[in-house]
């Protein structure tokens, strides 16, 4: 008989990283994000989606308002009623990135990294899921907090699992690295834990034989190379999400100096620091959008629109934002989100490690790698 499985959602975002448990499964009973027009997002894309609310609803308070005590009678119910309960989220990371503010556990968002994992401590979930930038798992200082923060949270008597993962390894059209600490209360679970769901482990996908540029000609064709898998490609997912019909097809930056500095920029010249044309048969950059990160169409001369970022991110055709949210807030929302097939990938991970391998997608008839 297969176990009941309850989610507690924090730093939710637009709730792509909850998403992927969803469709795995889970059922989120509590999601907390505390920018408003995010947790407005979330709401509106859930609506659309047709998924239900969680049992104990939204709460956009911030983290560090929250206690222990506030959620233990919402477990004890939930452990009553024959669930197994986890915490999942990503604390904000611009203070342990090294192209953000890389501030650490000085920063106001790098508190917030030490905030999750005392509340991890004291709520004593069954299990959790912590992502964060490759920053904090790399860099030397940072790496001394996230060491940490593993001691305390084995102290507490949880079982630990980590993992740099790259999104492309799942099959998200895009190289972004994270940081996935995952963690099981049961002693039963400290066997090995396989990070399965990946259909290109390692550096598989960077192996190909990928186009490098190609000269810029508005709506010009391109012929599809043979060398490559053409599901890691934008046009890819671009096709398969339908994006110029696509709700959020029309939500784009119009700059306001013209298209000159669009047109001469080359077809897959991805290593400025600021404007990155993207090429159709290849993967994106990681999906940052914030700041001075400008990610230009392959073929076209315009910023990408938020459906096309959307498809980068991996989500379903049917996945929304609506059309009240500022065009920042989409663009940082889906910047900040964890990859679809990503988040699907680490449900089916933690479901396997505890030994629901029948409960994906809702039907019993998916393998895992």
């Amino acid at each position: 008989m297969a176990l009941n499985l309850s989610i507690f959602s924090f730093f939710s975002g637009a709730g792509f990283l909850d998403l992927g448990f969803e469709h795995s499964g889970f059922s989120v009973d509590y999601v907390n994000e505390y920018h408003v027009p995010f947790m407005d997002g979330y709401k509106y894309s859930r609506t659309k989606l047709a998924l239900p609310k969680p049992r104990f609803g939204y709460d956009t308070r911030s983290i560090d308002e929250l206690t222990p005590g506030y959620f233990s009678g919402k477990i004890a119910e939930l452990r009553e009623a024959g669930s197994l309960v986890g915490f999942i989220g990503g604390p904000p990371c611009p203070d342990f990135s090294v192209g953000g503010k890389n501030r650490g556990t000085d920063g106001e968002n790098g508190k917030l990294s030490q905030v999750y994992c005392d509340l991890i401590r004291g709520a004593q979930p069954d299990f959790f899921l912590f992502e964060n930038v490759k920053g904090l798992y790399r860099t030397k200082k940072h790496r001394e907090f996230f060491e940490k923060l593993k001691r305390e949270l084995k102290r507490a008597g949880y079982t630990l699992h980590e993992r740099l993962i790259n999104s492309i390894e799942y099959g998200a059209p895009q190289d972004r690295d994270r940081i996935i600490l995952i963690g099981f209360k049961d002693k039963s679970l400290s066997k090995e834990f396989l990070w399965v769901g990946r259909k290109f482990p390692g550096r598989v996908a960077f192996d190909f034989d990928w186009p490098s540029t190609a000269p810029f000609k508005t709506n010009g064709i391109l012929a599809t190379p043979n060398t490559i898998p053409q599901e890691l490609t934008v046009q890819h997912w671009f096709t398969l999400n339908n994006v110029e019909n696509h709700p959020n097809s029309k939500h784009c930056f119009i700059p306001r100096a013209g298209l000159a500095k669009f047109e001469v920029i080359s077809e897959g010249d991805d290593g400025k620091k600021s404007y990155k044309r993207l090429h159709r048969w290849r993967y994106s950059p990681t999906a940052a959008y914030g700041n001075n990160e400008v990610h230009l169409h392959p073929f076209k001369p315009r910023r990408l629109t938020v459906a096309e970022a959307l498809a980068i991110q991996s989500l379903p055709a049917n996945f929304e934002l609506p059309s009240t949210m500022t065009l920042s807030n989409m663009f940082k929302t889906i910047g900040n989100g964890v990859p679809y097939l990503a988040a699907l990938g680490l449900a089916k991970s933690i479901l396997n490690h505890i030994g629901e391998h029948d409960v994906i997608d809702g039907t019993k008839s998916c393998s895992f790698d």
